[in-house]
């Protein structure tokens, strides 16, 4: 007859024994599932193309001693190996110098190459070695679909990447950016976009950037599910043009415009015409401006009300329109003054 302790050492050794198979047995962790293991390939390909932009801005105190401060920060990505470096206009606005910190955390001087407030775009060139660049593979955002998976890859306040992963949430999204001008086409996703990962990539399941993450829209200004990015097709047409002239080279009716928010004011719905140059296009086109009476009070002139077959209701609609045109372009105006409406024929001409 066993004792009880050999018993128990004998029931011991079982357990062990069969512990040890199992876990000879078993995986040493869950197996990835496919969706994790795109996410985690696609983090792998671009993590060395997002890099921190700091905004530093000289003040002066009340003894006139100056000092540089940051005045912001956020994200940018690499776009070629020339060093240009893309981000978000309200990344660096009101900023005179810039630092570029690069996926190593070497930080690098950066220079403003041009910059785009109406689309919340802006180009930066880093200094220095140009050697192991890692450019975002650029893709397209004509395509997008409601649904698909996208990654929004950040680096809020020197962090080493943030990632987050969503969908779609909806197409053509409008949102209102810089001198009351709509910017058009957005994505909105539900990818959290943080305070700093303003100007980051957002990338589809290819890991191709299809939009740059600018905006959420909350109340508190906290991450709220609802994000919006500005699609690539956009950033396409507008960074080449900013790294060569370092704006974009819009056309133009030739005459300034008065901001929508004197429309109230004024009692119209149009696009008012503020001031036409002598000689210009405008004024060859027979379109007067503002004026005073006797009195000083000011005396609406014309007020467009169409482009061709586009109907106008805002400087924000007419500066729109005149985005899918060319300079050199005919285009036909449909004018109002004095209560009648007009035809005027006019050759768009290269914005100031």
């Amino acid at each position: 007859m066993m004792k009880p302790s050999s018993i128990r050492l004998q029931a011991a050794a079982f357990v062990v024994g069969a512990l040890s198979f199992a876990l000879a047995a078993a995986p040493l962790r869950a197996q990835l599932l496919e969706d994790e293991r795109n996410t985690i390939e696609i983090v792998k390909k671009n993590k060395n193309s997002v890099v921190f932009v700091t905004n530093i801005q000289l003040v002066r105190d009340w003894f006139f001693n100056e000092e540089k401060v940051a005045k912001g920060s956020g994200s940018g990505y690499i776009w070629d190996d020339q060093g240009h470096i893309v981000t978000n206009f309200h990344v660096i606005e009101a900023g005179t110098e810039f630092s570029v910190t690069l996926p190593n955390q070497e930080q690098r001087p950066a220079r403003l190459i041009g910059k785009d407030e109406t689309k919340d775009v802006a180009v930066l060139q880093i200094q220095g070695n140009l050697k192991d660049l890692v450019p975002v593979k650029v893709g397209s955002s004509k395509d997008l679909q409601v649904g698909q998976k996208v990654i929004a890859i950040g680096n809020p306040f020197g962090f080493d990447h943030t990632v987050t992963t969503g969908i779609v949430s909806a197409l053509g999204r409008k949102m209102l950016g810089a001198g009351d001008v709509t910017i058009r086409d957005m994505i909105q996703t539900d990818a959290s976009i943080n305070p700093g990962n303003s100007g980051g990539p957002l990338l589809d399941s290819s890991g191709e950037i299809i939009g740059m993450n600018t905006m959420i829209y909350s109340p508190s200004g906290a991450s709220s599910g609802v994000g919006f990015a500005i699609p690539v097709d956009t950033i396409k047409k507008v960074v080449p043009e900013l790294i060569r002239y370092g704006k974009v080279i819009r056309p133009d009716i030739g005459a300034s415009l008065l901001p929508d928010q004197y429309n109230q004011r004024f009692g119209i719905k149009g696009a008012a015409v503020w001031e036409v140059p002598g000689g210009s296009a405008a004024t060859k086109a027979g379109l007067i401006g503002l004026s005073r009476d006797r009195y000083g009070r000011l005396l609406l002139g014309d007020v467009i009300v169409g482009l061709d077959e586009a109907k106008i209701g805002s400087y924000d609609d007419l500066y729109t329109a005149l985005e899918s045109r060319k300079i050199g372009d005919v285009v036909t105006l449909t004018v109002e003054r004095n209560g009648k409406t007009r035809k005027a024929r006019i050759t768009l001409v290269k914005a100031d």
